[in-house]
């Protein structure tokens, strides 16, 4: 295993039945980096995280995380990774760190270090004056920090989060990215789901998955270069006119529409200004105010997504 990389993969795929959940999946993660695995629900994210937990065993291909082989080695991987999902199992009848003790007896903490450990990792994660609250007491956001220092109480090299940020309020979530980003200063290289395309902006880097099949991965400023886009912003009286205007020329991958504002993306290099005007035969007074815009991660994803839609439709 190349030492610089904490998981490698070479045409994953996983199988129930006849429907292919994965398939074709190569990955590579750098060490002491954030690494987004993004896509809509069902897309196959979590079966691929699974697949590397050891959870899964391929249907296919090959890989190896944190110098384990995702086949024969699944034991092994478990014991030096940690995994956190949205439903994370605390014992709400227990105190914050009596959950984390139990999590530390379960990871193997040394009996001699734990106690120091706990107050470290209580002392990190903000936990320390809650030390004595019960769990179930706690609201979603303080649940999901006790969640998070229970997956790294046993200091991994590797950390799993699979959407670990639905359903939890915005300041919660943000601070649960500064959190993430703290872990991977320290060294912890960290692998999350999420349908979140605000937070692909916040990984080092990313990869699309859309049907179980990779689509691009990179940064997000890689990925977003690929795709050869651009984006304005546009005010206007009549949006929905304009809007049904903009979607029938073929200089456009995407039009949203946010009641008098338009967000316009063009493809191939297009110049989104000149398309808004091109477009604006309404009157003189169709478009109040346009500017260009910085493409969005989430931009490339509609784009990827709405090609291959269109490739799968076409060959049918």
């Amino acid at each position: 295993m190349d030492p610089d990389y904490v998981i490698t993969t070479e045409r994953l795929e996983r199988r129930f039945g006849s429907l292919v959940a994965v398939r074709d999946v190569s990955l590579r993660v750098a060490r002491g980096r954030i690494f987004g695995v993004l896509g809509p629900n069902g897309a196959g994210k979590s079966t691929t995280i699974r697949m590397l937990c050891g959870i899964l065993t391929p249907s296919g291909g090959s890989g190896k995380v944190v110098g384990f082989d995702i086949v024969r080695q699944a034991e092994q991987i478990k014991q030096n990774i940690g995994y956190m999902t949205q439903r994370f199992s605390l014992y709400e009848d227990l105190s914050v760190e009596e959950n984390l003790a139990f999590y530390a007896g379960i990871y193997g903490v040394p009996s001699q270090r734990r106690a120091a450990r706990l107050a470290q990792v209580m002392e990190s994660s903000g936990l320390s004056a809650r030390r004595r609250q019960l769990a179930g007491t706690l609201s979603g956001g303080w649940k999901q920090r006790v969640a998070l220092a229970s997956a790294t109480v046993h200091e991994p090299p590797l950390l799993f989060l699979d959407e670990p940020t639905a359903g939890v309020d915005p300041v919660s979530r943000r601070e649960f990215w500064e959190q993430i980003h703290q872990l991977a200063a320290g060294g912890t290289t960290i692998v999350v789901t999420t349908h979140y395309m605000d937070e692909a902006e916040r990984c080092h880097e990313i990869a699309f998955i859309f049907r179980g099949q990779l689509l691009d991965t990179g940064t997000p400023r890689e990925i977003v270069q690929r795709r050869g886009l651009r984006a304005a912003e546009a005010s206007v009286e009549r949006a929905g006119d304009l809007a049904s205007v903009l979607r029938a020329d073929p200089r456009v991958d995407e039009v949203a529409h946010y009641g008098h504002l338009l967000r316009v993306c063009t493809k191939q290099g297009a110049d989104p200004l000149q398309v808004v005007r091109d477009a604006s035969g309404l009157g003189p007074d169709a478009v109040l105010d346009a500017h260009e815009v910085r493409p969005t991660v989430e931009d490339a994803f509609v784009s990827m997504v709405r090609e291959d839609l269109t490739r799968v439709e076409g060959a049918a």
